[in-house]
C-alpha cells in the first residue's frame, strides 16, 4: 500500500476528537490552516429552564480534515488540543473516499432536515423496529435495485425465508 501523504492532491482524513470538544477542535485547526468539516444538524436542547435549536455534529466525536497529511501535517493535527487521533488502519492514516465525502457535502448543502440512522451492512443482524413484523430478528440482505431483505433463519433445521422491507425499519441487534 501507498504511504496516503504521498499523493499529489489532499484526501479527507477522519479525525478523532474528544466528544463535545469537538467545535473547539474545528475552530483549532481552521486556526492552523487546514481545510476542515464539522458536519451539524439542528436539534432542540434538552435544558430544564429552556429550549432552543442548537448546532450539535452528526458524528459525534468525528470531524474530517482535508489535507496532503504528510507527517508535518499529520503531527500538527495531532498535536491540536482535543484531538484524539487520525483514523487510520495499520498502514496509516485512512483517507475517506472521495464519493463519500462528496455526497456528505452534497447533502449538508441540499438537505433541509437530516436524520441520523445506523450504520448498517449486508450480511447484520437486525432486529425489526417498526411496522406489523416488529420485534422480529434475522440477517440484513440486499437484493438487485438496493431493495433490502430480511431473512430468518432456522439454523437446527438449516431453513430461513425471507421478506422485503424498508431499511428505515431495522436497527442493529445488540445481544
Amino acid at each position: 500500500m501507498t504511504d496516503p501523504g504521498s499523493h499529489n492532491s489532499p484526501a479527507w482524513y477522519a479525525v478523532y476528537a474528544q466528544v463535545r470538544h469537538e467545535s473547539k477542535v474545528y475552530s483549532r485547526l481552521l486556526a492552523k490552516s487546514f481545510e476542515c468539516l464539522l458536519p451539524q444538524m439542528e436539534r432542540w436542547s434538552r435544558r430544564r429552564d429552556r429550549r432552543k435549536k442548537i448546532q450539535v455534529p452528526i458524528f459525534p466525536g468525528y470531524l474530517f480534515v482535508r489535507s496532503l497529511l504528510d507527517n508535518y501535517e499529520q503531527l500538527k493535527i495531532l498535536q491540536t488540543p482535543g484531538v484524539v487521533r487520525i483514523v487510520c488502519s495499520e498502514d496509516g492514516p485512512l483517507p475517506v473516499p472521495d464519493s463519500q465525502m462528496s455526497s456528505l457535502i452534497t447533502l449538508l448543502n441540499n438537505a433541509s432536515v437530516l436524520t441520523i440512522h445506523p450504520y448498517l451492512h449486508e450480511g447484520m443482524r437486525v432486529k425489526i423496529v417498526n411496522g406489523p413484523l416488529y420485534g422480529c430478528e434475522g440477517i440484513l440482505v440486499r437484493k438487485k435495485h438496493e431493495k433490502s431483505r430480511l431473512v430468518v433463519a432456522i439454523d437446527i433445521i438449516q431453513q430461513a425465508v425471507s421478506v422485503e422491507l424498508n431499511e428505515d425499519d431495522v436497527e442493529p441487534f445488540s445481544f
